[in-house]
């Protein structure tokens, strides 16, 4: 893992933060002072608590897990559409979709049909349709990209959230605070941050600081997240290769019980056909019958009849 320096944090002006009359009280503790009426951010802190940030992504994607990447303003839209992409993850960037998290099966739903209209385009089964439906079959396809275009892989809701501004993403950070979702948040020195399970207090409106931070959690949990894969495939391949050495021994066993069974067979066939065979001369050999005696003749006698 990665760990950012201090240097680079304060390179990427991580520890400018709001005027002093926009601050937030519940950020005080992350605060080293001010100057020229801005914040100034305490980056050992901020250092402190990215690694700890870090280590929670790094656990998510090593289990499997997904963290959805959260930046619709202009300055984050473009960081974390690529971050999120090079690691595998999914992403809001443009319009956060009410219910995206808390009425997740309606959802799914459009993501279903944003595939289904996908397919259609690439197959040209969209060209095929008449003018009017195919305009508006186009135009659903185009709103669905826009809205769930960067989730559309996203088969359930995520292990974590990462949002880029806390007062941008205020529904995506209730939606996920009511379903217990953990939230890693790049938190300014005018946001709450009660509802974040790791606070990394930050500038999130600038744009090196966002890409810093952004491509920090992201690294990580693709870096692992594709370990896992990686891993999870290694062990399909050796059951594949197990299931195959199984069935390649079970069918040579049964070709031997086989062999065995036909050769006893064979034994059998050609000891009846020896005996066949032998029959015959055994009867020749044999010694023949006596002869029956003639049967006594009574010869006449002319002098038994006399008498």
């Amino acid at each position: 893992m990665a760990q950012v320096t201090l240097k680079e944090l304060l390179e990427a002006g991580v520890h400018f933060g709001h005027q002093t009359r926009r601050w937030n009280p519940k950020m005080r503790r992350f605060i080293f002072g001010e100057r020229s009426g801005i914040h100034i951010i305490d980056l050992q802190r901020t250092e402190v608590l990215l690694a700890r940030a870090q280590e929670f992504a790094s656990a998510v994607g090593s289990r499997g897990g997904t963290i959805l990447f959260v930046g619709t303003k202009k300055q984050a839209r473009d960081t974390i559409a690529e971050a999120a992409r090079s690691a595998g993850m999914p992403y809001v960037d443009r319009r956060w979709l009410g219910g995206l998290l808390t009425n997740f099966q309606t959802v799914s739903k459009r993501i279903k049909r944003l595939h289904e209209l996908r397919d259609w385009t690439e197959n040209g089964t969209l060209e095929l349709l008449p003018t009017r439906e195919r305009i508006t079959a186009t135009k659903e396809r185009d709103k669905l990209e826009f809205n769930l275009g960067g989730v559309a892989h996203m088969q359930r809701p995520p292990d974590a959230l990462f949002v880029c501004d806390m007062k941008t993403e205020t529904i995506a950070v209730r939606e996920a605070t009511r379903l217990n979702i953990p939230i890693i948040a790049l938190t300014d020195t005018n946001c709450d941050p009660d509802p974040v399970t790791y606070v990394v207090p930050g500038n999130d409106d600038a744009i090196r600081s966002c890409k810093l931070i952004v491509e920090a959690i992201a690294g990580v949990v693709g870096e692992e997240h594709q370990r896992f894969r990686d891993e999870e495939e290694a062990a399909r391949r050796e059951a594949e290769e197990t299931a195959r050495r199984e069935a390649e021994e079970q069918a040579r066993r049964e070709a031997e019980v086989a062999a065995k069974r036909e050769a006893e067979e064979q034994a059998k066939r050609e000891a009846a056909e020896a005996a066949a065979e032998n029959e015959p001369a055994v009867q020749r050999m044999a010694p023949p019958p006596p002869a029956t005696p003639p049967s006594e003749q009574r010869v006449f006698d002319p002098n038994e009849e006399s008498s």
